[in-house]
């Protein structure tokens, strides 16, 4: 026997020994090509024209989206179907007597009902960073090139689906967009409108992180927890930002009770760790 020969036997025992293998006789997994192309293919949907490689007609507009609609809506089902039947498998989920099937195409319905919704939501996030950025000339330049803007857009689309408990696909898509913006934001983290993430770089936001309108944070900021301890999982750990914030580059917040104050502003490199009252100006 080869010594290659008995890397293949090494590896094998150790697939059986510890497990952590996704194979044909278990309940697939959502796959992360599958996730990525159906980002990329609802960014697409949220903003016609803009990412795709051609034009996109004004009259074949309708026959484009609903050929869009109808793709993607398969895909996502699919997906989604597989991580809820990953999720029932270990006990953690009851699809109920329809089966996760059923209950995943339930879900895709309701966030294409969504959508519309999502997208106005977005609009006002747009208008927060051509308003909030004397180096944003146009929209259009927002939408195409600022990662603070690409990050928002797919947390929106996966808080929806956090909050209707589908399993894995939600962090997926989070950490897709994180790749691609070096912005790592938790599908779990409530985020209000017209907010804006400037060059964005480091930045990081915890699931229970609460945050409101008109918040303005820069590059490196963290919203993240006093503990990481695993029992602490179900308590609110991350910090509440409230509306009209602004927090610049490298500041820290941190705890569940920690409450930045409406109008607060908050100068670079800061470290907190308890509640500041609304007006406050807070440097290092």
């Amino acid at each position: 026997m080869t010594r290659i020969e008995k890397s293949i036997d090494s590896l094998l025992g150790n697939y059986d020994a510890y497990g952590m293998v996704n194979h044909s006789g278990a309940v697939n997994l959502p796959g992360r090509e599958s996730i990525d192309n159906i980002v990329r293919g609802l960014e697409e949907l949220l903003f016609p024209g803009f990412l795709e490689n051609v034009c996109t007609d004004i009259e074949d507009l309708r026959k484009i989206t609903i050929e869009k609609v109808n793709n993607l809506s398969l895909a996502l089902k699919r997906e989604i179907e597989k991580s809820f039947a990953f999720s029932a498998r270990h006990g953690d989920l009851n699809c109920g007597h329809e089966g996760c099937g059923a209950l995943a195409s339930f879900v895709v319905e309701e966030f294409f009902e969504e959508l519309p919704k999502i997208r106005i939501i977005l609009g006002k996030d747009l208008e927060a960073a051509v308003r909030g950025d004397p180096a944003a000339k146009s929209a259009n330049e927002v939408i195409l090139s600022y990662p603070g803007f690409q990050a928002i857009t797919v947390n929106r689309i996966a808080h929806f689906l956090w909050t209707r408990q589908v399993p894995i696909i939600p962090r997926m898509m989070s950490e897709l967009v994180h790749g691609r913006t070096g912005i790592d934001i938790h599908p779990g983290a409530e985020i209000g409108e017209s907010f804006f993430i400037d060059h964005g770089t480091g930045v990081v936001i915890g699931e229970t992180t609460v945050i409101g309108k008109n918040v303005k944070l820069y590059q490196g900021v963290t919203l993240g927890a006093l503990s990481v301890r695993k029992e602490e999982s179900d308590h609110k750990r991350h910090p509440t930002i409230e509306d009209d914030v602004t927090i610049y580059a490298n500041a820290t917040i941190l705890g569940g009770e920690t409450v930045i104050g409406k109008g607060s502003v908050i100068g670079g490199s800061v470290w907190i760790i308890q509640s500041v009252p609304p007006g406050s100006k807070v440097y290092k």
